[in-house]
């Protein structure tokens, strides 16, 4: 009677090893393409094709240099900044309330409109693009930064409704009916109750809808050729600068690309770390 809790827990142990070596041996799969492209960064070109691979060398700041020195980069970088930030802050205006109305006044065909919002996301990106091509092309719009503003605002209203519904049911109703009784009207308590209460979980929702959008790729290549060229298809346009690929250049534009969507994803771990941690202290 006595062995079998023990190779019971020798068996938990095992599981748990090996569990744990998986994880280890996801993130490392994650990690180190990142950390040999940050080295690679640093490095001149005869460095980074070196037959053996170089882990101590002499870093250089020319690739950055020349990647921040070019007018395109910056054009990029604004068209990003303006484009992607106007998206999203038009999509949590939009989003939020959409979402606190789905989750608190349920509709007959509530989880055929969330299914729809969610089903947006599933379309390959050349199937949205090519309509919205011609679309802007009739408008006069091709090219420019209001096509793109409305074109991901499409794509971050659908994210945020998506995750900031459960954000709202999460709300305790008498929380909320606390507030009527206050005399809050519908409003005032959106404003005053479910948002600051939700604000956690809707933050996490506004950065995963941040991420997706500053990171795309596609849809900004079909709908821009000079003008409204945003950061992603910028960088892409240095590998086109000769006939030798300019590796050093590639990896520096790759991080600096890779820097505000890292800064979110750290917003989003830390949101999730605190949802986890909730749940552990409610259980």
């Amino acid at each position: 009677m006595s062995a079998s809790p023990n190779r019971k827990t020798k068996k938990l142990s095992l599981g748990t090893l090996l569990a744990r070596l998986v994880l280890v041996l996801a993130g490392l799969s994650a990690l180190v393409p990142v950390l040999w492209t940050f080295l690679n960064s640093f490095k001149n070109r005869v460095d980074i094709v070196s037959a053996v691979p170089k882990f101590f060398f002499s870093p250089t700041l020319e690739n950055y240099i020349y990647v921040l020195s070019r007018e395109a980069v910056a054009q990029g970088l604004l068209n990003s900044v303006v484009v992607v930030g106007a998206a999203v802050i038009a999509g949590a205006v939009l989003g939020l309330p959409a979402a606190y109305a789905l989750a608190r006044y349920p509709l007959r065909w509530a989880n055929d409109i969330q299914f729809f919002v969610l089903s947006m996301r599933f379309l390959p990106p050349v199937a949205v693009a090519i309509p919205l091509m011609v679309i802007w092309l009739q408008l006069e719009l091709y090219d420019t930064r209001i096509a793109l503003v409305v074109t991901y605002t499409l794509l971050t209203l659908s994210t945020v409704i998506w995750l900031a519904i459960p954000a709202f049911k999460a709300v305790p109703k008498e929380v909320e009916e606390a507030g009527r009784v206050d005399g809050y009207g519908p409003y005032a308590i959106f404003f005053k109750v479910a948002l600051p209460i939700a604000a956690r979980s809707l933050i996490g929702a506004i950065a995963f809808g941040f991420v997706l959008v500053w990171n795309e790729f596609l849809i900004a290549l079909m709908l821009t050729t000079s003008d409204a060229k945003t950061l992603p298809i910028v960088a892409s346009e240095l590998s086109q600068l000769g006939r030798d690929v300019p590796w050093g250049i590639l990896n520096a534009s790759v991080i600096l690309l890779s820097l505000p969507p890292l800064l979110m994803v750290g917003v989003l771990s830390g949101f999730l770390n605190a949802a986890f941690k909730r749940k552990r202290d409610a259980a």
